[in-house]
């Protein structure tokens, strides 16, 4: 009766981190680039009464055993990385990418993090920067005077500079064998870890990176209809854990009542 207590307690600790991460989901549903997290879980150790396949009377098997689980843990919050829905814009500066990969950001200390979010700026000197002036790799400058200027699917920015067209740049990205092992640090940021693997660099439309498109932003991949479908389940889950919890205390109290 005890072992319920424990185990509902573990259920209602588990719920209570899965609510966590959906309200995070929920929070980021108009976050550029946003990807959607899952809390994953597993059970705990099981308190075996009887093994199955002991030898019985008459030559023959127990078919089954006796097993009692002592409840749940988490083991992960993974990251999904499917593709969120496509924004227009017309802003020239507002690129995403189609399909895999991510654009290198330099941050200040000297290491690159990555990020999917394509709402670029120009900073005071003509960097295409990120919405916090951390520079994109390859660092690309725009001279003054240029209004508009263009990037192809290959992610080559062009513009017209004293009424020549003039190549400024091109861009890169990277991409992962294992995205959701890349470490989220906030900003829509993420850096790499052993997980993750090392960064595979390319150009885009090439050797599996996604082109680019310029004048459209990526949404987040949060869906709000599913994340609050789960949210009532992990709500429900709760409540029933909280219920056992209330079912061995009112079985306790009857026990404790045998004797008077």
């Amino acid at each position: 009766m005890m072992g319920a207590l424990y185990s509902a307690a573990s259920g209602m600790k588990a719920q209570q981190l899965n609510i966590d991460v959906i309200s995070n989901n929920l929070a980021n549903v108009n976050t550029g680039g946003f990807k959607k997290s899952r809390a994953e879980f597993q059970d705990l150790l099981y308190r075996t009464i009887a093994e199955a396949g002991v030898p019985v009377s008459g030559g023959s098997n127990t078919p089954v055993g006796t097993q009692v689980g002592t409840g749940t843990r988490s083991i992960a919050i993974s990251k999904i990385f499917s593709q969120g829905d496509f924004n227009q814009t017309d802003n020239p500066l507002d690129l995403t990418i189609e399909n895999d990969g991510f654009f290198i950001v330099q941050m200040p200390d000297g290491t690159q993090s990555y990020t999917r979010d394509g709402a670029l700026k120009i900073d005071r000197t003509g960097q295409i920067v990120t919405a916090e002036g951390y520079p994109l790799v390859p660092n690309i400058t725009i001279p003054p005077g240029v209004v508009r200027p263009n990037v192809s699917p290959e992610g080559i920015i062009t513009a017209t500079v004293a009424g020549v067209n003039t190549t400024l740049g091109q861009l890169q990205l990277v991409r992962f064998l294992n995205p959701s092992g890349l470490s989220a640090v906030g900003h829509n940021l993420f850096k790499i870890t052993n997980a993750s693997g090392d960064p595979i660099q390319g150009l885009p439309g090439i050797d599996g990176m996604g082109s680019v498109m310029q004048g459209y932003l990526e949404g987040s991949n949060v869906r709000v209809v599913d994340e609050m479908v789960n949210l009532i389940v992990a709500q429900r889950a709760y409540e029933a854990n909280s219920k056992s919890i209330q079912t061995s205390d009112d079985m306790l109290s009857q026990a404790n009542t045998l004797k008077r």
